[in-house]
């Protein structure tokens, strides 16, 4: 093969790999409407992918609504508008921080496990068996982990929140000399219910984008358990890509669509 020949297969075969994944991306939306629905899978799963984010998520959510707080009651002192500091707090934690370290412990945590799981199954080639035994991989295996991820997503979003805007009360009356009264009276002077649905749509998609990746690339995992090893960190990056671009896409719909509440 000449060298032209090489560079051009080099250089389209991100395409190809884009390709693919969106073809496994059809077939496992395809799959989620196929009967038998495999219950006990989705539910170990779940419990699974709750286990190793819960903690963690929840001591990531502290420190990120102190800093929020922490910069945004600074910011908003300058200005002389202590009073909104709890609604600007709440705002960024909801619509930003909160989905946000969803999404990085749900890849970092949930997906990296599901790939290297998925790629232990393809290097022992179970994946193989299973077709060849009439059974889809995709349907018994990733359509539950799918499902489970976008649950526990959900939760986690919520965990996040609350202790995000737990943690700006305390550091804002503790550090910032607020009062606990206008921080708290202040939560609906800017935000509104569908901040909140924001949120969670966000952190809905974020789990079905991390469970998705982290499934593709776990079933076409090879070269033994570096293959495994080098699709677990495929997976985490390419997912943290795809988050940040869809966190933009939708955050932007979302201004076009709810108008922002003015104090």
């Amino acid at each position: 093969m000449s060298s032209s020949s090489l560079t051009a297969t080099k250089a389209l075969k991100p395409i190809g790999t884009a390709g693919n994944f969106f073809a496994f991306a059809l077939d496992v939306f395809i799959a989620l409407f196929r009967r038998p629905f495999q219950l006990r899978e989705f539910i170990q799963q779940a419990w699974f992918i709750a286990s190793v984010t819960i903690i963690p998520t929840a001591l990531v959510a502290i420190p990120f609504g102190a800093v929020i707080a922490l910069q945004v009651g600074g910011l908003i002192k300058q200005f002389g508008a202590q009073s909104f500091v709890g609604s600007a707090s709440v705002l960024a934690v909801v619509r930003e921080a909160g989905p946000i370290a969803t999404a990085l412990l749900i890849a970092g945590a949930g997906g990296s496990a599901i790939a290297a799981d998925l790629g232990a199954r393809k290097i022992r080639e179970e994946l193989d068996a299973m077709m060849v035994l009439g059974i889809d991989p995709i349907q018994r295996l990733v359509v539950p982990r799918v499902l489970a991820c976008m649950l526990v997503s959900v939760f986690l979003n919520g965990l996040v929140s609350v202790v995000g805007v737990a943690g700006g009360y305390v550091f804002n009356v503790l550090l910032q000399g607020g009062t606990p009264g206008s921080y708290l009276a202040s939560f609906t002077a800017l935000a509104q219910l569908p901040d909140v649905w924001q949120g969670l749509a966000k952190a809905l998609v974020f789990g079905l984008i991390a469970a998705v990746v982290a499934s593709y690339m776990g079933m076409n995992a090879g070269g033994g358990p570096k293959g495994v090893g080098d699709a677990v960190n495929q997976s985490v990056v390419v997912t943290f890509l795809l988050l940040f671009i869809v966190n933009f896409v939708m955050t932007a719909i979302y201004f076009q669509v709810v108008p922002p509440k003015t104090g």
